[in-house]
């Protein structure tokens, strides 16, 4: 994921910063617990295609 993109993307839902999970290929809003794919290195920022974190999962 490009560093200057990942500074200009916010989470659609609260307007706040995101973060890659390199493993899961993911953009991560923590205080929305969402995670957003990234496809074909495209971000995905649409909420109904975001995932919800379980409450098992670790946000670093």
């Amino acid at each position: 994921m490009d560093a200057k993109l990942l500074q200009i993307l916010v989470c659609p839902v609260t307007k706040g910063p995101l973060v890659y999970n390199k493993a899961t290929n993911e953009l991560i809003s923590k205080s929305a617990r969402l995670a957003y794919p990234v496809r074909d290195g495209i971000p995905v920022m649409l909420e109904d295609e975001a995932r919800k974190l379980t409450d098992d999962e670790e946000i670093a």
